[in-house]
């Protein structure tokens, strides 16, 4: 009878004792310099671009139309880290030798520190361009990290030998980096290396495409007989843009018709010019290059599926910037337009994110982090400056009346980029580039220069996704344009960026 009457007790009453949800892994993949024309599933890539396993990824979840992650290297690895503007990011700046970097901690926290205080497993892999101190013990569990900033000397050794600091414990590395960074990251999503009671963030940042592109042997020739269209303003003329696309002019035209490439002021990576290398050449050494990556991202899906987490892994594949293509005359990221700073952007989790589909939206990096807090039910920082994009991931046609705000300030960050615009406002510039804010909103993009006398850009990406014509000046889009200078307003307020970012009251 009383056993009767427990069984009956048991059934009756709810277990109290349930797990709790599982917080889910977050496996964030990051290309270098990567033009969302290198990635197949992408409508302008190049028709023989073929990139199988991000392809599958894309299948499996949501392809955006992009991402504005970053200008270049620095600011955007410095917004992934910590969530924020580069106008908000205190104590961060170049220092010594190029690529020299330094922040302080205190000053200029990283979010990982964050998730390791609320249970997670946090790993970094690769390369690292965010100051000396790349944060093993305080922010990451784990790490393998090629220190740019910390060893100038080997800080263009992208395909090369490297050195290399194993959970602080530097060593010379040999061997086709991206297929270390794969081996390891494999492994990490094996289990070893950390916590298997924990669940993992891992960031892994892959040096390919960036200069001097040099494909893995396997892949070298791959493209050898692809053809390649020229881009239709590649040697000009850029009517309605600045003049200095004048000064950032990469390629030339020899007497019997080849386009060859010229100096872009590269200090670190590009040969391209040095070389005069043949554009279609340089497009094709390129595009070889991103193999290596797509093999990896097809063994980091088949671990996951193997180890069971795949349906409990967010995974995002980007890259830190664009990099243009001939575009507007350049082989350069940092400019503001779509093909120097878009990057490609797919996420996916099996059961959770859709399936499939694409969306027209563009985060940027701070909108990325937001949504790793939400997925990972941290509390965020109060000082994050992106927006949760989960309901995207869920719909992503749903209504998105955010825009997105991205920028450039040179290599200057937080309190340094308020000093600059107003003790030497002429000199905002960087890479023969003029500092600017942008913000794009319901496939319209708006450009606002930083340095006085260049003019405003006003571009129409549903009629207009290359670029081509400036429509400010226009009567026709006076409304559209008004809309977009009270968004960029909006934005920056809501990002404490400092009074001389703002764009003038009208």
């Amino acid at each position: 009878m009383r056993l009767a009457f427990l069984a009956t007790l048991m059934l009756a009453t709810p277990c109290a004792a349930a797990d709790p949800p599982k917080k889910p892994n977050i496996l964030l993949v990051y290309a270098d310099d990567q033009s969302y024309k290198t990635v197949g599933c992408y409508p302008e890539s190049w028709p023989w671009v073929k990139t199988p396993n991000i392809d599958a990824l894309a299948k499996s979840g949501v392809r955006f139309h992009g991402a504005y992650l970053g200008a270049w290297c620095m600011p955007s690895r410095a917004s992934i880290l910590t969530g924020r503007q580069p106008h908000g990011i205190q104590s961060m700046r170049m220092d010594g030798p190029y690529p020299g970097s330094t922040y302080d901690p205190k000053q200029c926290p990283f979010w990982p520190a964050l998730f390791r205080e609320n249970g997670y497993h946090t790993a970094h892999l690769g390369k690292w361009h965010t100051g000396t101190d790349a944060g093993f013990g305080r922010d990451w569990d784990y790490q393998v990290v090629w220190n740019r900033p910390k060893h100038p000397e080997n800080a263009g050794a992208y395909y090369e030998k490297q050195v290399l600091a194993f959970n602080g414990v530097e060593k010379w590395q040999e061997g086709y980096p991206a297929d270390n960074y794969t081996k390891w990251a494999v492994e990490y999503v094996k289990g070893a290396n950390r916590d298997k009671n924990k669940p993992w963030f891992l960031w892994l940042c892959y040096g390919n495409i960036h200069g001097p592109s040099k494909p893995a042997a396997r892949h070298k020739g791959q493209y050898k007989d692809a053809k390649v269209p020229l881009p239709v303003d590649l040697l000009g003329p850029w009517p309605g843009k600045a003049d200095y696309l004048k000064n950032t002019l990469a390629w030339k035209k020899t007497d019997d018709g080849k386009i060859l490439a010229g100096s872009n002021g590269e200090q670190v990576g590009d040969e391209a010019g040095g070389k005069s290398t043949e554009y279609a050449d340089w497009v094709r050494q390129v595009n070889e290059c991103v193999p290596a990556v797509d093999e990896g991202v097809g063994e980091l899906l088949a671990a996951l599926k193997e180890s069971g987490q795949l349906e409990n892994t967010l995974v995002i594949y980007t890259a830190d910037q664009g990099y243009a293509m001939g575009e507007h005359g350049m082989r350069m990221k940092i400019a503001p337009y779509d093909a120097n700073y878009r990057s490609p952007l797919v996420v996916s989790m099996p059961g959770t994110v859709a399936a499939g589909k694409t969306c027209r939206q563009t985060p940027n990096a701070p909108d990325l982090i937001a949504t790793f807090f939400a997925f990972a039910g941290v509390k965020p920082l109060a000082s994050l400056h992106g927006r949760d994009i989960s309901p995207l991931l869920k719909n992503p046609t749903a209504d998105w009346p955010h825009p997105c705000l991205y920028e450039y300030t040179g290599h200057d960050f937080g309190d340094d980029v308020a000093k600059m615009l107003k003790e030497k406002p002429a000199g905002a510039i960087y890479q023969k580039v003029p500092w600017y804010t942008a913000v794009v909103h319901d496939g319209w993009k708006y450009i606002r220069y930083l340095q006085p006398g260049v003019p405003d850009e006003l571009y129409d990406l549903g009629t207009d996704p290359e670029e081509l014509k400036n429509l400010m000046g226009d009567p026709k889009y006076a409304e559209r344009l008004a809309r977009l200078r009270e968004s960029l307003t909006a934005e920056l307020k809501r990002t404490a960026a400092p009074a001389a970012m703002l764009p003038p009251a009208r």
